[in-house]
């Protein structure tokens, strides 16, 4: 019976993920020519082109930062690479939207940047050119500052597992070493860079918060335009699947490359590559390259929403902050509990009944972290709105009483959607956890009498403790900082920390914005300092 309830829990989780794209598809299909023949003539082209532009500048500019960053701490040394090996990771603390308005306040036209430039020269607001931040190479350039450290670990990660067999075979037949890097390093760690590059691109075109902050037009503004400024569901649902299109055709692309590009170490035993010690320029020139993105994406923005935070009006303690973050950890808090058991009950079913219906069952679980929140939305909200509007008029027609919206704008299933995201980060980590409990322990535990679900109690769990609260922890920061679904399904005059300092930064009051943004920041920063602890003990 155990088993039965396990599996029925599993595939009806696994249908929960399925849900939103189907939704979305059905509500796209259904929504007529009309409307998509109108988005073709108007506003598609332009969202088609900003994303792809956008997409192209963030995996470029992640690229570079992150294999750059990556070559450098593993292959040299110079003063201070022990702490920029580490400090390299910390951007990610930093939701993209919080660094937009940070640089904003920074580099705007009444910013710190031009004040002083027109002081300095007495220039007029016309007389000279300056980089337009709220601009689409503006938006690029903030999602990749907190984007590269995806490339950066996955880059350092591959580089330090590589044998030295085959670069000093390179050099030996005379490459340089920028040359043997080119032509033998990277392309072994092509697969674990490529997949970083691709987990950026997914994490931009599912930004809202940046984009829609610096008024550029992609596919996540425009679902949120077309689903509240215009009330068009069908123009909202034919956006979305086109955003999950390009969303899963991303996810599959970065499954097939991860499964075909592989490698063999050349020899046997497993030979360190050589560290070259810089001196003179090059150990200058190297320090600078990687304090760069520590100080644009982590060092900077931190001095500078500080000092907003203090400029500003807004209380922290206030009954109305209180009541911000007594939100925001609710739902966070809800969402972690609910996204790890989804993730328990799928992962312990694949690993009870191996087999296609469980495998197919754990990925379809993890197809949320390719959707988007905004798509999530859509899907979700279409269906269930459906419901609660027959509903209530079956009951008014029958008993006369009206049910209103039962399940649209509930709590519930904003915490449906957020598990729907989440889940596969959860799954992620319990897997690699469960990786390290033996078969043996299981077969040990049935001896003794022990249900699956006893096994999975008594010996499973004490076991995968620490893997268990780090996907606590992650899905926790993750609803902390998730803005676009949170703005479209939340409950009325329920705000969230995100939500709040988006809400400030659209009125331009910037300085309150970076009150709550600093507490998003703080949470943040709580995993990014347990991937820190690794990146330190797998120091060489």
């Amino acid at each position: 019976m155990g088993t039965r309830v396990l599996g029925t829990l599993a595939y009806t989780i696994a249908a929960a993920c399925l849900l939103p794209m189907v939704a979305v598809f059905l509500a796209a299909v259904t929504g007529g020519t009309d409307t998509i023949s109108h988005l073709m003539d108007t506003v598609l082209p332009r969202y088609t082109a900003t994303t792809v532009i956008l997409v192209v500048l963030v995996a470029i500019g992640t690229f570079s930062i992150g294999v750059g960053a990556a070559w450098l701490v593993t292959m040299t040394r110079f003063p201070g690479v022990r702490i920029l090996e580490i400090a390299l990771v910390l951007p990610l603390a930093f939701p993209a939207y919080v660094l937009a308005y940070a640089y904003t306040f920074i580099l705007d036209h009444p910013g710190i940047v031009q004040t002083t430039l027109r002081q300095v020269t007495g220039w007029g607001p016309r007389d000279y050119w300056f980089p337009e931040i709220r601009s689409t190479e503006g938006a690029a350039l903030m999602l990749v500052l907190v984007l590269y450290p995806y490339v950066y670990l996955l880059a350092r990660a591959a580089f330090l597992q590589q044998s030295a067999t085959a670069f000093l075979a390179a050099r030996a037949l005379g490459s340089s070493p920028w040359s043997a890097f080119l032509r033998v390093s990277l392309p072994m760690a092509r697969p674990a860079i490529a997949g970083g590059v691709l987990l950026a691109v997914m994490e931009t075109i599912a930004d809202f918060g940046t984009v829609a902050y610096f008024g550029v037009q992609t596919f996540a503004t425009g679902i949120y335009t077309s689903w509240f400024s215009m009330a068009d569901r069908a123009a909202a649902a034919q956006l979305a699947l086109c955003l999950l299109g390009f969303a899963l055709l991303m996810a599959v692309t970065e499954r097939a490359q991860r499964g075909k590009a592989k490698y063999y170490q050349a020899g046997k035993r497993h030979t360190a590559l050589p560290a070259a010690q810089l001196k003179g320029w090059q150990s200058a020139a190297a320090l600078t390259l990687c304090v760069i993105p520590v100080l644009f994406g982590f060092l900077l923005p931190v001095i500078v929403l500080v000092q907003m935070g203090f400029e500003s009006e807004q209380n922290l303690l206030s009954r109305r902050y209180v009541g911000f973050i007594q939100n925001s950890l609710t739902l966070a808090g809800t969402a972690a509990v609910v996204t790890v058991c989804a993730a328990i009950c799928v992962g312990f079913f694949q690993r009870l009944k191996p087999g296609r219906q469980s495998a197919a069952a754990a990925y379809l679980a993890r197809l949320g972290y390719a959707v988007p929140g905004g798509v999530i939305a859509v899907g979700l909200m279409v269906p269930f709105a459906s419901f609660d509007n027959a509903l209530d008029a079956w009951m008014r027609e029958t008993f006369d009483i009206s049910t209103g919206l039962l399940v649209t704008g509930s709590i519930w299933l904003l915490v449906a959607a957020y598990m729907v995201r989440f889940l596969a980060a959860a799954l992620s980590a319990y897997e690699g956890g469960q990786s390290t409990v033996h078969a043996n322990m299981d077969a040990a535990a049935r001896s003794l009498g022990q249900t699956p679900l006893g096994t999975l109690r008594r010996v499973h769990l004490p076991i995968l403790t620490p893997s268990l609260l780090t996907a606590l922890l992650i899905v926790f920061v993750d609803v902390m900082k998730e803005l676009p679904a949170t703005l479209i399904m939340r409950p009325f005059n329920f705000d969230t920390l995100a939500v709040q300092a988006y809400r400030l930064a659209s009125d331009e009051r910037l300085e309150g914005a970076a009150v709550p943004s600093l507490v998003i920041l703080a949470v943040g920063l709580l995993p990014v300092i347990l991937i820190c602890r690794q990146v330190g003990r797998n120091q060489r």
